[in-house]
């Protein structure tokens, strides 16, 4: 569901603005001034802002000014619809200015405008028109916040030679990412050529990255090119660096400062011109203080890190990425089109998704096959009976902020789990022992998926 911000002093009023959009089906929050709107924007990915211009405090102007780099729709309503103020507030980067009292069609008009003509609409698939698989069928696809913010900066580098590391854990998209940059970059017409380390042995490993001259050891019969020459001129993929052997660490190094290689058995030094992108799903920091990974190989190439957030952490996806996966698996599968239910809806939103996108592309997948459809049921999304604890999945990768944001959800989501035992689920009691309105703590209840033990 679209979730929209209402920031308006006035109870009255800010009732009916909230009434009036969620009848349109829209979930909203709403705000009394500005220190409470920017709470909710710290923890809630909103996809438009109605704001009130005379709040206590800060005002709605110098709120749209506050928030204009998170790039949301803001319309601002005021009871002096004057036209300074209106080209002001336009100027400023209001998506729109409507005079009090409001009209209800006409909000929702702009609503409805401003989803349609913005990257959050509903059918939102992120750099859509190029980041497709070399397969043509899967997108990255999303609306939240965090993934937009990654998105551009994959705009931003991919025109660069610089490279990048992709961070995050295992099944959030890592080498989809890296073809998206492939694709984006002047790079795009030559190959694209991906390593990963943990699915070869380690003494095999060098052979695959460098290749070898003949006779350079018993059984080379015949020079072989390694997989960095394959790559000349185009983009090659690191997969899971922080799993190569400290062996080859130091020469993974110097390929990075010399662009050149030297096969096994050779002596002359090849030059690269290869743009590269690397991917981890360890915390790096750790693997240095633990000396298993280099130091001076860490500053190499974490110039542009470019993090992605797992599943849980933009629930706001799960859906939108469900249905994608419906459409395109029931045509593959079933060559017919199938739905999700809104009770099929409502599980896959309750679960924690440890596995992350891959994980639920899996379990789409397996309800495509056994749904007798045209309509996906609850009982036909198979879930684990059991999923992994959130500690085993708070991961520590990415900014000081970030860490911070997941550590505070985590502490969150244990006290109200807490409390709702303590209280036996009820959720008036528990909402009066965490000092939280009703409606917030079932908003809690839903993000975090808890439900009574029995």
């Amino acid at each position: 569901m679209i979730r929209i911000l209402v920031v308006e002093d006035n109870a009255a009023m800010r009732e009916m603005l909230a009434s009036i959009i969620a009848e349109k089906g829209h979930e909203v929050d709403t705000a009394a001034d500005v220190g409470a709107a920017m709470a909710l924007l710290k923890k809630n990915d909103y996809a438009v802002i109605v704001s009130d211009l005379h709040l206590p405090g800060i005002d709605g102007l110098s709120f749209l000014k506050k928030v204009r780099d998170l790039q949301l729709p803001f319309i601002l309503l005021t009871a002096y619809g004057s036209i300074e103020k209106a080209v002001q507030a336009i100027k400023e980067g209001a998506w729109d200015f409507i005079a009090k009292p409001v009209d209800p069609e006409y909000l929702l008009l702009m609503i409805d405008k401003a989803l349609a003509t913005t990257h959050i609409a509903r059918e939102n698939l992120v750099l859509r028109e190029v980041l497709q698989s070399e397969m043509g069928r899967t997108a990255i696809i999303g609306s939240s916040r965090e993934l937009l913010h990654e998105a551009e900066k994959v705009r931003q580098v991919a025109q660069t030679q610089t490279t990048v590391l992709l961070r995050g854990e295992s099944g959030t998209g890592k080498e989809l990412f890296a073809r998206a940059i492939h694709t984006l970059s002047p790079r795009r017409d030559h190959p694209f050529i991906t390593i990963n380390s943990a699915s070869i042995p380690e003494n095999l490993l060098e052979n695959e990255l460098f290749g070898h001259e003949k006779g350079s050891y018993t059984g080379a019969h015949m020079r072989q090119v390694g997989k960095l020459e394959l790559a000349q001129g185009g983009t090659f993929f690191f997969d899971e660096i922080g799993d190569f052997p400290a062996s080859l660490q130091g020469k993974i190094l110097r390929l990075l400062e010399e662009r050149s290689i030297t096969r096994l058995g050779g002596g002359r030094p090849i030059a690269i011109d290869v743009r590269f992108i690397l991917a981890t799903n360890q915390d790096l920091e750790k693997a240095v203080a633990e000396k298993r990974f280099r130091q001076d190989l860490y500053y190499r190439i974490t110039s542009f890190p470019v993090e992605l957030p797992p599943l849980r952490e933009r629930r706001g996806d799960i859906v939108l990425l469900a249905d994608h996966f419906v459409r395109r698996l029931a045509l593959e599968v079933r060559k017919r089109e199938f739905s999700l239910s809104a009770a099929a809806r409502e599980k896959l939103l309750g679960y924690h998704w440890p596995g992350n996108v891959r994980e639920l592309q899996n379990t789409i997948e397996r309800a495509v096959i056994i749904g007798q459809g045209p309509v996906i049921q609850a009982e036909e999304i198979i879930l684990p009976a059991r999923a992994f604890p959130v500690q085993e999945s708070l991961s520590l990768n990415g900014s000081l902020k970030a860490v911070s944001s997941r550590a505070q959800k985590f502490a969150e989501k244990a006290k109200i789990a807490q409390v709702l035992e303590e209280t036996s689920f009820n959720r008036t009691r528990a909402a009066a022992a965490l000092e939280v309105s009703y409606k917030t703590l079932l908003d809690k209840i839903k993000e975090y998926g808890l439900a009574p033990k029995d």
